[in-house]
C-alpha cells in the first residue's frame, strides 16, 4: 500500500520541516507537476484551454487568496469580486500605458496594486469582525464595480465601457488576444498558479502562516502572547488581496480578453469562491485547488450529460445545479466543515496504518 514510512526517519529539521514531509507525497506532487509543464502542452486545444483548465488555474488562484484570508486568518470577506476587478483593470491600465512592459511585469503589478487597495479595505477589521467584517467588505464590492462603472479614465473612455486588452507577446509568442495559441496561456497562467501556491505553502507554515492562525482561533489571547492584531490582519488582507489580484489579471487578460465589471466582477463571483473554499477545506492550500475544480468542473459536466446527452432544457438543468451546490455547501458545514480536504486528510491517514486496526 501507499504511505510506507518504516525506515524512512527524518535526520535534520530541515528535512522535518520540508513543504512535503512524506515521501509519496512528494514524488506524487512532482509528477503531476511535470506532466502538467511537459506533457499537457503538446495536447491541449481551444476547448480544454478556454472551457476547462484555464479557468479552473485562475479560480483556483483565487480561491487561494481569500483562503489566505478567511481560512488562515478568520477575517470573513465577500468583496473578492470587485479586488479582482481591480486586478483586471489595472492590467488593463498597464498595458495600454506601456506597451513594451513585460506581461509577467504587468500581472505581478497588478496584484500589487490590489495589494494596496485590499489593505485599505482591510483598515475596519482593526475595529470589527464577523457579520460585521463581512458587511464592511460586501460595500467595497459594490464600491469598486460602481467605481469601474461609473468613471471613464479606468476604461479609456471607451463608448461601451468595456475593456479590451491588447495583444502582447513573451518570448516572442502571444499570451493575449484572439492569435495566443492555447499552450502558451496556458503555460503562462500554469506558472504563475505553481510558483505562488508554492509561495502561499511556505507563508502559512512560517511565523506570518502562524500569527494568521493564532488570530483567526483567538484574536484576544493572540494578542496577549505576542501577536500584533494590526500586523496580522493587515498582512492577511495585502497578501490575499494580492492573490485575488493575480487572478483578477490572469482572468481579464489571458482569459476572457475583454470585460464588464458587472458581468464579469459582480457579487456572483464573490460568492462562487466562497463556496470554493468552504466546500474545498477552509485554511488548507489543497482545498483551495480542489474546491475550485469541483465547483467549477461540476456544472460543466451536468450540462454535457444533460444537456448534450439527455437533451434537456438548459434553464432546467442551471436550476439543478444550484440546487445541488447548496445542499453541497449545507452538507459540509454540517457534516465536514473542514471539506474536501480534511476528507483526503483522514484517507491518508488510514492508509498510513493500513493493515492495522485504528
Amino acid at each position: 500500500m501507499f504511505y510506507r514510512e518504516s525506515g524512512d526517519f527524518k535526520s535534520s529539521y530541515a528535512a522535518d520541516q520540508q513543504t512535503f514531509p512524506i515521501k509519496f507525497d512528494r514524488i506524487a506532487i512532482y509528477a503531476f507537476v511535470a506532466f502538467l509543464f511537459l506533457v499537457v502542452p503538446f495536447f491541449i486545444n481551444d476547448y480544454w484551454e478556454k472551457s476547462i483548465i484555464l479557468p479552473v488555474l485562475v479560480w483556483s488562484l483565487a480561491a487561494l487568496g481569500l483562503n489566505i484570508l478567511t481560512g488562515y486568518c478568520g477575517q470573513v470577506s465577500l468583496g473578492t469580486g470587485g479586488f479582482m476587478a481591480v486586478g483586471a483593470y489595472a492590467s488593463y491600465k498597464l498595458t495600454t500605458s506601456f506597451p513594451e512592459m513585460n506581461m509577467f511585469l504587468v500581472i505581478i503589478m497588478s496584484g500589487g496594486i490590489t495589494a494596496l487597495v485590499g489593505i485599505v479595505f482591510g483598515l475596519p477589521s482593526l475595529r470589527i469582525k464577523g457579520f460585521y467584517l463581512a458587511v464592511a467588505t460586501l460595500a467595497a464590492q459594490f464600491f469598486l464595480v460602481w467605481l469601474f462603472n461609473k468613471v471613464p479614465w479606468f476604461y479609456n473612455y471607451s463608448a461601451s465601457g468595456m475593456i479590451t486588452v491588447p495583444e502582447r507577446t513573451v518570448f516572442g509568442v502571444a499570451v493575449t488576444g484572439s492569435n495566443a495559441p492555447p499552450w502558451a496561456t496556458y503555460l503562462f497562467c500554469l506558472i504563475f498558479v505553481v510558483v505562488f501556491a508554492l509561495i502561499a505553502r511556505n507563508l502559512t507554515r512560517g511565523r506570518l502562516g502562524r500569527s494568521w492562525m493564532a488570530i483567526r482561533d483567538m484574536d484576544i489571547a493572540a494578542e496577549i502572547i505576542g501577536v500584533a492584531p494590526l500586523s496580522a490582519k493587515l498582512s492577511a488582507f495585502a497578501i490575499s488581496s494580492f492573490y485575488i489580484g493575480l487572478s483578477g489579471a490572469l482572468f481579464f487578460s489571458i482569459y476572457l480578453g475583454a470585460a464588464e465589471p458587472t458581468e464579469a466582477f459582480g457579487i456572483d463571483k464573490s460568492f462562487l469562491v466562497l463556496f470554493m473554499i468552504i466546500i474545498g477545506g477552509l485554511g488548507s492550500i489543497f482545498g483551495s485547488f480542489i474546491g475550485a475544480a469541483f465547483m467549477f468542473l461540476l456544472p460543466v459536466l451536468f450540462k454535457n450529460i444533460m444537456v448534450g446527452g439527455f437533451g434537456w432544457p438548459t434553464d432546467m438543468v442551471q436550476h439543478l445545479i444550484f440546487m445541488l451546490v447548496g445542499g453541497l455547501i449545507m452538507f459540509f458545514l454540517i457534516v465536514e466543515p473542514h471539506g474536501l480536504a480534511q476528507l483526503w486528510r483522514v484517507t491518508k491517514e488510514k492508509l498510513r496504518l493500513w493493515p492495522f486496526p485504528h
